[in-house]
């Protein structure tokens, strides 16, 4: 899907809850009664609603099993806000340079890190409640410390799960400030192995 588009900008937009469509590009698996479009006052702006079972309501991208959405930016962000006593999980397909294709299973309801040589499940218990965050992941330091040896390609699929909210979803080319943005609405929660 962005394979052939040019990712050497500062950001590559991949949804938002804007527009007239947002989840057209989206396979989106549950009923409209617990996945839809609201205005949201507090970011004054319209989110994605995910709400209910997380094994049956995520959206997914691309739509079509056989497509690749071939990102190659090193971050990821969802802004997202996921209620108290609610449990969140995202999955993401990524390629290593060896075009192996790997799982990263992030969710709230691990406990802790576990990984086969083609899947991970990592837990997201920094992962604050009742609170818009730019949830960042690092997808080049996942790839290397948890498939040891492996160098990160792309990100070719993404799953988001209930129950959350989610405003856009967009991948950095560099690492941004550890700020809140122009608003002062969003948090920064960093998901990385890094050495530092």
């Amino acid at each position: 899907m962005f394979k052939n588009e040019y990712q050497g900008g500062a950001f590559v937009e991949i949804f938002s809850a804007q527009g007239k469509n947002p989840g057209a590009k989206w396979k989106i698996l549950g009923s409209p009664s617990v996945i839809w479009k609201e205005f949201d006052k507090e970011v004054k702006s319209f989110v994605f609603v995910l709400e209910g079972s997380s094994q049956t309501n995520k959206i997914q991208l691309p739509k079509e099993n056989k497509q690749i959405l071939g990102l190659i930016q090193r971050f990821l962000v969802l802004q997202i806000y996921i209620p108290l006593g609610q449990d969140f999980s995202t999955e993401l397909l990524i390629t290593d340079l060896g075009n192996i294709k790997r799982r990263l299973y992030l969710s709230t309801v691990h406990k802790e890190l576990s990984s086969t040589p083609l899947h991970a499940k990592i837990p997201l218990f920094m992962i604050k409640r009742k609170i818009w965050c730019n949830l960042c992941i690092d997808l080049v330091a996942f790839t290397s410390e948890i498939f040891k040896g492996a160098v990160f390609q792309s990100l070719d699929g993404i799953i988001v799960s209930a129950n959350c909210k989610l405003r856009k979803i967009f991948t950095l080319k560099s690492k941004p400030e550890d700020t809140a943005d122009k608003d002062g609405m969003f948090n920064w929660i960093w998901c990385t192995f890094s050495n530092r």
